[in-house]
């Protein structure tokens, strides 16, 4: 029993390992894509371009391509009056502007508060904040902001620089009055709800850059021919273009989850061990235990191979009983786990709110797979032990 248990519980380790490791790589996988374009089409230096039909044509028809559309980019400082009322809240933001549609698909997913309609004309632009920004600048639907940035025509240099009196530094400012329509929250608090604001690539265009865009941004029918996809479309379209993934892009989390996935086969492997080491000092015990009755085998004339396969068959049923106890312990749990999600995770640090847990049949199949044959390797020493055991000395311990 107490080896039946014991197999049991690394076996149900070793599947909870697994469903945590690929499940968390999954969910945070299917975030990053849900909220970002698969790639982007750009010009060096992020600078803008004018936007031309016949380059988003070309986009639109390669085979992989599924959807495309032309965004705006612009960094500005959005100024947000306290909740007193005495004094400003400011944080740099990058406001993209995106089509309806682009807009109205994110916001369906993410929007938590406000509405999907528009601002009334002359009121400023409509805006859409993340969770994170909005806790920052004490933001809410319906409150006026104020966006400070730079120029068409001004350079940081020149703001320093060039100008000598309050009037043409106000002059090489673009200050616009924008009202929070509503808040989003992807789940990712550092680098997107706490930076980016969606706007409607119209009316940013109509108040700063006319005609002008950052780029495109599109999404491809099959993942794995991703990076083919950007490089024929960079070669299709031509200099000075260039594009990136959205791996590529997030590189840094994307690494995170490798090395996530590496750490698994050492953790496989230890907990495999255990499990080994479990069968192989149960069978020992139960030959100290049986020593006489299998010398008294030996002198009626049960071969030595017969009574390995005594103990063979001792190991393989201590083994199925607990790789099953195991499987089934795993799924209760997980089950459980995905019901009423009592292991909660700081949405901060991890981009996801509960423990994911992705269910794989082949996971299952697998590890029983390789505890069993293991366990049945290892049973080989102790049922060796003994089948050698001679019978005077068995009889007279």
């Amino acid at each position: 029993m107490v080896a039946v248990v014991g197999i049991a519980v690394g076996t149900a380790a070793l599947i909870l390992t697994l469903s945590i490791v690929n499940g968390f790589a999954s969910s945070v996988e299917n975030k990053l894509i849900s909220f970002s374009d698969h790639l982007q089409i750009r010009h060096p230096d992020e600078q803008l371009f004018g936007e031309r039909r016949t380059d988003l044509a070309k986009i639109v028809a390669h085979p992989n391509i599924k959807s495309a559309s032309p965004f705006l980019e612009k960094s500005f400082v959005l100024r947000s009056r306290s909740r007193g009322g005495n004094g400003w809240l400011s944080k740099p933001v990058v406001v993209k502007g995106v089509s309806k549609e682009q807009q109205r698909a994110f916001l369906k997913k993410f929007l938590r508060a406000g509405s999907v309609d528009g601002v009334k004309s002359g009121e400023g632009i409509a805006l859409y904040a993340g969770q994170s920004l909005a806790e920052n600048l004490d933001l809410k639907p319906g409150k006026k902001v104020m966006l400070v940035g730079l120029g068409s025509n001004a350079t940081g240099a020149k703001l320093i620089a060039g100008n000598k009196n309050i009037v043409d530094m106000l002059s090489s400012l673009d200050l616009e009055v924008g009202v929070i329509r509503g808040i989003y929250d992807t789940g990712l608090q550092e680098g997107f709800d706490d930076f980016v604001v969606i706007a409607d690539l119209k009316e940013l265009q109509q108040r700063f850059n006319p005609m002008m865009i950052s780029g495109y941004d599109a999404n491809v029918h099959d993942l794995n021919k991703l990076p083919v996809t950007v490089k024929e479309l960079v070669n299709q379209l031509g200099f000075p273009f260039y594009g990136y993934t959205v791996f590529e892009r997030y590189a840094n989390l994307f690494e995170w989850l490798k090395l996530q996935k590496n750490i698994t086969p050492l953790l496989i492997i230890t907990i495999t061990i255990v499990a080994v080491f479990n069968i192989i000092s149960t069978l020992l015990v139960l030959i100290i235990e049986k020593t006489r009755e299998i010398g008294m085998l030996s002198a009626l004339g049960l071969e030595p191979g017969k009574i390995s396969a005594v103990f063979m068959a001792q190991a393989f049923l201590v083994s199925l009983s607990g790789v099953v106890t195991g499987n089934i312990l795993a799924l209760s749990l997980s089950l459980f786990e995905l019901r009423y999600h009592l292991i909660t995770l700081p949405e901060k640090s991890y981009f996801i709110k509960y423990v994911p847990l992705l269910i794989e049949p082949l996971d299952y199949a697998v590890v029983s797979i390789a505890v069993m044959a293991l366990t049945l390797l290892f049973a080989f020493i102790p049922a060796r032990i003994a089948a050698s055991l001679k019978p005077g000395t068995a009889l007279g311990t």
